[in-house]
C-alpha cells in the first residue's frame, strides 16, 4: 500500500509532522500578539509582521510574495495582510480570502498562492481552483493573479 500525505511529510505516531506541528505553534503566536494589540495600530503593525516575514524569505520566493502583496494591496485595498499560519494572507473582516504559502518554508519545490472558502470564486460549472503553484511569477501569472483577487473581493 501506497505512503500517506503525512508519512511523506514525516509525521511521527502523534499524527502531525514536525513541519505542522511547527506552523501550529506560529499561528498560536500570531493569535496571542493579535490579542495583545490595540485597535489604532493593529492594521500597521500586521502589515509591517508581513513585510517583515517575505523579508526574511530566500530568493525566489522572496521576490514572488513581494509582487504578490503588491498586486493584491493594489488590486483588493480592502484586504489587509495579516499571518497566517505564519505565511502572508490577506483578510476582509478578519477572515483570511487569500494567502502565500513559501515552497522553502515547506520544503516544496514550488511556492503557493491560495484562496480559501471566503474568496468569491464560485464558477457556475461547480469546478474552481483554490490554490496554485508559483514557480515563476511572470507578468501573464502576475495578471491573472490580479483577476483572481479582484473577483475573489467583489
Amino acid at each position: 500500500m501506497g505512503s500517506t500525505s503525512h508519512e511523506d511529510a514525516g509525521a511521527n505516531a502523534g499524527g502531525f509532522s514536525e513541519q505542522e506541528r511547527a506552523a501550529m505553534r506560529e499561528r498560536a503566536q500570531e493569535l496571542r500578539k493579535e490579542a495583545g494589540r490595540g485597535r489604532g495600530g493593529k492594521a500597521a503593525a500586521q502589515e509591517a509582521d508581513v513585510l517583515a516575514k517575505i523579508e526574511q524569505m530566500p530568493e525566489p520566493d522572496r521576490s514572488s510574495a513581494e509582487r504578490i502583496h503588491a498586486i493584491v494591496t493594489s488590486n483588493a485595498p480592502e484586504l489587509a495582510p495579516k499571518l497566517w499560519y505564519g505565511q502572508p494572507a490577506y483578510a476582509r473582516k478578519g477572515k483570511v480570502v487569500c494567502f502565500f504559502r513559501s515552497g522553502a518554508a515547506d520544503k516544496e519545490r514550488y511556492s503557493t498562492f491560495g484562496f480559501t472558502p471566503e474568496a468569491r470564486l464560485d464558477d457556475d460549472g461547480g469546478l474552481w481552483p483554490t490554490s496554485y503553484a508559483v514557480a515563476e511569477l511572470s507578468d501573464r501569472a502576475a495578471e491573472a493573479i490580479a483577476a483572481l483577487v479582484t473577483r475573489a473581493v467583489d
